[in-house]
């Protein structure tokens, strides 16, 4: 009766409202996770739609089954498709819908944020699914490489629709990443060291790191062309002191580490599911997640060898071919330890295994033939023909869609809490596997022959015309695959049989629940004493759904979960969780309004949606907090007390914002960095009408940077206003006194959007300065409760930071003219 009511009190708490309001409101991460996980597979039948229409233009030579235009408008939007509208969202909603479960926790740190990210993903997604059916598609490539993709040679707004529809979508995995490294570095079952997460959390730590230092290039990037599309600031035109070669750079500092992002939560499930499959633990814990972290750091270092035939010196070419070949030592070392486990074991011929299987097939041969790739002789003949084509689907089909199809028979049992029905999953595997690989390893050899990528049609007489068709053969062949897989779990979802829980025998705590999950997912917490707490205590299911571990209790009508420290995994405080909220899909609406007048051309009104959004922000801050303190709450067995993290120090919030300012510095660093490159590299430069010598500009906003940071120390808040509106002041009158117009020369559209980004996080800072004085006013601060002026500190100072090395790099170019 005690488990019963607790239920009941616990559901009534967490639970999501009936109807369309509900589903509108809903922040639940199981929620979120599942919509993530519909939306990218919608995205993917949407791409694997096109893939066939890029196989049958090409079956035939002079084929007239599309004409030109409508072909690059294919092959740009399948490219980009599928990076940036499955195969991350995918991964998204796995970690969204999985991890909570797999830490012992009741949801993730940023309920709300992970509905903002939803509601971005889906609006857009929307942009440019839109774009495509109204013909305006883009149509420069999915890397979008200037020039072709400028005003010159793409004027309609083909390019405009890809730069804010995806940066739209990045929003989106801006908020996962956040989400996701705060959610597992805090938000764990007590005694959950770090040397006891699941292989799974390691990935997923390693793969929100990569997208929080990975992502901003690709950001900044698509700011700097849709600001030269519309406003006409030359960054990437030579000759006005531009260079197409910074958006490269730019470009691949994301676009390399995204092959890693992609493929790291993957392979996290292969390690998850391979030693259940081979019923024994994984071989090499230890090395495992050394080999990910080093291929986390390692990815950073390998982006030129996309640029090996774009006239790099020497020596980088040297260096980047041997950093392309060394990152296949951590590869190969996870490769080598899921080997052993199976060696070690006694496999299960199961359909996850099946799927596996392929995994190792398709992905070792994709990771060959990137070895080659990397070697720079090779890759000058191999460079922008089909080969580079057949390698990229053999690593990101290998190493992403097949343990994703492995992770969707393994975890639908979890999802639905219903079995198979019928078998045509096995059907569907073999499809797939002799389809794709008839029509990839094919194109190897067409690209050895000299095809080029991206053409719609070719001559007869080439050696390529029945390679081709037998590509386009194997194509639809993968395609009757992709469509019985999803009848199969269509029909699990709706057909099946009512299955038991843990069908698999695993020992990772997402199992230690009712199938389907609740939406609370555990009663109350479990004491995780190793890395296998289902194998520790057979009985913990039960005894969590009695509520006899942590937090198992109803009150105020809380969402509580465990907050603990984020090495040992000591219980450190209580977090309470937001409410379902109108919040994210208002601020998502308004962010698309910024958005849609950019891309209508409608400039004056964009501003405006800002302002909205900043308002709706402060709405969302002040939702959060308590007026008064309440102490040490009991929280555990034997009576355990814990505060709540509005009364501690190290809450999520605090981390969230160091993450978010890690990026926004990552975004930072990169603008300095292509300020540079432009110095040094591209035509035309110096400049030919430099700063004039700025002491009064540089002298203020250094006294305003240092009269921030020390006012915000001692509580000050008025000075910290006046330091902040100083620094504003001061890049203004850079911009309007001091740089030459941004029209006429690299040089100065770059030092103005080095301005721009400090005048941005000096207003935020004075915004929330200013929340912060209305808070302490209203009593959410005082007492225990200074956890929020730690938070506005950490902003003031990177904005009073960022004033000083942007005053810096603007005005002393002229002290030494």
């Amino acid at each position: 009766m005690k488990a019963l009511r607790l239920h009941r009190e616990l559901t009534a708490i967490w639970r999501t409202e009936p109807g369309l309001r509900g589903q509108l409101r809903s922040v639940n991460h199981s929620d979120m996770g599942r919509r993530f996980i519909l939306g990218a597979f919608f995205f993917f039948a949407v791409g694997g739609v096109l893939a066939m229409l890029i196989r049958a233009q090409l079956a035939t030579p002079h084929s007239a089954f599309v004409g030109p235009a409508v072909y690059n408008q294919l092959f740009t939007m399948h490219g980009s498709i599928m990076m940036f509208l499955f195969a991350i969202p995918m991964f998204e909603g796995l970690a969204m819908y999985l991890l909570p479960k797999m830490l012992g926790a009741r949801d993730l740190a940023y309920p709300r944020l992970s509905a903002l990210g939803w509601w971005c993903y889906v609006f857009g997604g929307s942009i440019l699914i839109a774009a495509m059916l109204a013909g305006v598609a883009p149509d420069a490539g999915w890397f979008l490489y200037p020039p072709l993709s400028g005003k010159t040679y793409t004027p309609g707004i083909n390019s405009d629709v890809w730069l804010l529809g995806v940066t739209f979508v990045e929003i989106s995995a801006m908020c996962a990443a956040i989400e996701i490294a705060v959610s597992i570095l805090k938000l764990r079952a007590p005694g959950m060291r770090l040397d006891r997460m699941p292989l799974f959390a390691w990935y997923m730590l390693a793969t929100a790191g990569m997208m929080i230092f990975g992502f901003p290039p690709l950001i900044l990037g698509s700011i700097l062309l849709e600001v030269e599309r519309a406003f006409g600031w030359p960054f990437y035109a030579p000759e006005l002191g531009g260079s197409p070669l910074l958006w490269q750079h730019l470009f691949w500092l994301f676009g390399h580490p995204e092959v890693y992002i992609i493929f790291l939560p993957a392979a996290g499930a292969v390690s998850t599911i391979l030693p259940v499959m081979a019923r024994t633990k994984i071989l090499g814990y230890g090395a495992l997640v050394a080999a990910v972290m080093a291929l986390a750091f390692l990815s950073f270092g390998l982006w030129v060898h996309h640029m090996f035939t774009t006239g790099i010196p020497h020596m980088a070419l040297g260096f980047f071919s041997a950093a392309s070949t060394l990152v296949a030592i951590p590869t190969a070392v996870q490769v080598f330890a899921w080997l052993g486990t199976l060696w070690a074991g006694r496999p299960q011929l199961k359909l996850p295994m099946l799927y596996l299987i392929g995994f190792f097939i398709v992905f070792v041969l994709g990771g060959l033939t990137g070895v080659m790739l990397a070697v720079v002789p090779f890759d000058a003949q191999a460079h922008d023909t089909a080969f580079v084509t057949a390698h990229l689907h053999y690593v990101l089909v290998g190493g992403f869609v097949f343990p994703m199809l492995a992770a969707a028979y393994y975890w639908l049992p979890h999802f639905t809490g219903r079995g198979r029905v019928m078998r045509l999953g096995e059907a569907a595997f073999w499809l797939i596997l002799i389809g794709f690989n008839l029509t990839f390893f094919l194109m190897h050899l067409t690209g050895l022959l000299g095809m080029p990528r991206r053409i719609d049609t070719y001559p007869e007489g080439m050696g390529w015309t029945w390679l081709n068709l037998l590509s386009s053969v194997g194509s639809f062949l993968m395609a009757f695959g992709f469509a019985l897989f999803a009848i199969d779990v269509a029909l699990q979802i709706w057909l099946g049989r009512l299955h038991k829980r843990n069908p698999w025998g695993a020992g990772t705590l997402e199992w230690a629940m009712a199938t389907p999950a609740p939406a609370y997912n555990f009663a109350s917490l479990a004491v995780v004493e190793g890395r296998d707490p289902l194998e520790d205590r057979p009985d913990l299911p039960a005894v969590l759904a009695r509520g006899d571990g942590w937090l198992g209790h109803a009150r105020h009508g809380w969402r509580e979960t465990m907050a603990v420290d984020m090495v040992s995994g000591a219980p450190d405080h209580i977090a309470i969780l937001p409410t379902n909220s109108w919040l994210p899909i208002t601020t998502a609406a308004t962010l698309g309004g910024f958005f849609l007048s950019m891309l209508a051309g409608l400039y004056p009104l964009a501003p405006l949606f800002l302002v909205l959004v900043a308002m709706l922000g402060w709405r969302w801050a002040w939702s959060n907090g308590q007026r008064r303190d309440f102490g040490p709450l009991p929280a555990g067995p034997g009576g355990a007390m814990l505060p709540i993290a509005a009364e501690t120090r190290g809450t999520t919030g605090w981390w969230g914002s160091v993450f978010a300012l890690t990026a926004s510095g990552t975004l930072f660093a990169s603008l300095l960095f292509g300020y540079a490159f432009l110095w040094t590299v591209a035509p035309d430069w110096p400049p030919p009408q430099l700063i004039a010598r700025a002491p009064f500009e540089l002298v203020l906003a250094i006294a305003g940077a240092v009269v921030a940071a020390v006012a915000v120390r001692r509580g000050q808040w008025p000075a910290a206003l006046a330091g902040q509106g100083a620094i504003v002041v001061a890049m203004v009158l850079l911009i309007a006194l001091r740089l030459p117009a941004p029209t006429s020369h690299a040089y100065a559209a770059t030092g103005a959007t080095v301005a721009a980004y400090v005048i941005f996080h000096a207003a935020l800072a004075v915004v929330m300065l200013a929340f912060l004085r209305a808070r302490i006013s209203a009593g959410f601060v005082g007492g225990q409760r200074q956890g929020e002026p730690r938070i506005v500190r950490l902003w003031s100072d990177h904005a009073a930071g960022a004033g000083i090395v942007a005053a810096l790099v603007i005005a002393l170019p002229g002290w030494f003219a």
